[in-house]
């Protein structure tokens, strides 16, 4: 496959680890999903020059855009708020159109975004990572 279209990228939740995931309607935007290791210098005064290694990986915090809706208890805006009022980790995980999961827990926030004229008003589910990315590749 030369390529694959991001459509059909789906954000789902479980509010409790091994639980069913629901997918959240009106993803709109994925953050990264991959993280820069920090840069640990081992420079000793007997080097010319700077040496490094590889420390810990730092994802960030996870901003995902979504087309904002609160019209009833299963909208988006919805749940997403009473995710973060609950104030517990959350499972998340990121499926691909191709099956590709990136499964990871945080704890959840969210803010609407700024509103301008002649635009689509949206929210920010930000997710404060308290787990690695863990990734399934599809089975063939």
């Amino acid at each position: 496959m030369a390529g694959i279209l991001t459509k059909g990228i789906e954000l789902h939740y479980s509010a409790t680890q091994g639980g069913e995931f629901v997918n959240i309607p009106g993803l709109q935007s994925c953050p990264d999903l991959g993280g820069t290791a920090n840069k640990v210098d081992v420079t000793t005064l007997a080097d010319g020059n700077y040496k490094y290694i590889n420390g810990i990986k730092d994802f960030g915090d996870l901003a995902f855009t979504f087309l904002y809706d609160n019209e009833g208890a299963e909208s988006n805006y919805r749940i997403c708020r009473g995710l973060e009022e609950a104030g517990e980790i959350v499972y998340f995980k990121v499926v691909f159109p191709d099956a590709t999961e990136f499964a990871f827990n945080g704890e959840v926030s969210t803010t609407i975004t700024g509103a301008a004229v002649n635009a689509a008003l949206q929210f920010s589910l930000n997710v404060t990572l308290n787990s690695d990315i863990e990734v399934t590749n599809p089975t063939v």
